[in-house]
């Protein structure tokens, strides 16, 4: 069972109190955009296995959402970090670099 944060209510839940919002961090296509970044945007994405930074929702708590960072085959959780942030906090990234060499 996955386990994550909320870092806006500060409780750790399972992931059925939770909803997935899909892969944070992604640079939005907005109207003036081509069809062709459109369709690279929505269907052309590289959905290898490892860490992933992932939108989720709290859906059965506060109902806030924030981002987390996780590897996709160990199920290992690096962290959790508000929505309002633009990119993975430092002690985030510093635990995803221990954790790739080993």
């Amino acid at each position: 069972m996955l386990l994550l944060t909320c870092p806006c209510c500060g409780l750790s839940v399972e992931e059925t109190e939770l909803a997935p919002g899909g892969e944070a961090h992604l640079k939005r296509v907005g109207p003036d955009g081509s069809d062709t970044s459109f369709e690279q945007y929505l269907f052309k994405r590289e959905n290898r296995k490892g860490v992933h930074f992932e939108r989720w929702r709290h859906a059965y708590g506060c109902g806030k959402w924030f981002l987390a960072a996780r590897d996709t085959a160990t199920l290992e959780v690096f962290g959790t970090y508000p929505a309002q942030t633009t990119e993975p906090p430092a002690e985030i990234r510093m635990k995803i670099e221990k954790g790739s060499r080993g």
